[in-house]
């Protein structure tokens, strides 16, 4: 009987520990995941930022040459405003569908790898 106690004992040790490593395993791979993740993340939020503000001193440059050349700086303004008006409708009603689709899988695809 105590024989029977002893093995039982042992067998619910190794259980514990079973459960704890498996539980240090999960936590790893999550602290893996989300540093993979981040790692990836901040370097390419720094360079759209980047990009961002390029692309607005651009287009304000763009916007006063335009508006030297019509005459009145609000001409040049309002060009530059129609034109990204009419590009948000345009990818709004072509392209939404397929970015959304897109960057769905892309995130899948990162979760899971």
């Amino acid at each position: 009987m105590e024989e029977r106690n002893h093995l039982l004992e042992s067998l619910l040790d190794k259980a514990a520990d079973y459960g704890k490593t498996t539980f240090d395993l999960v936590k790893l791979n999550v602290v893996d995941k989300v540093s993979d993740q981040l790692s990836t993340f901040l370097p390419h939020t720094i360079v759209f930022f980047v990009f961002v503000t390029f692309v607005l001193f651009l287009n304000l440059a763009v916007a006063f040459w335009l508006g030297e050349v019509l005459g009145h700086f609000f001409y040049g303004f309002l060009l530059v405003a129609g034109f990204y008006g009419f590009l948000a409708v345009l990818l709004h009603s072509v392209v939404h569908k397929w970015l959304k689709r897109f960057f769905y899988d892309f995130f899948v695809k990162q979760i899971l790898k």
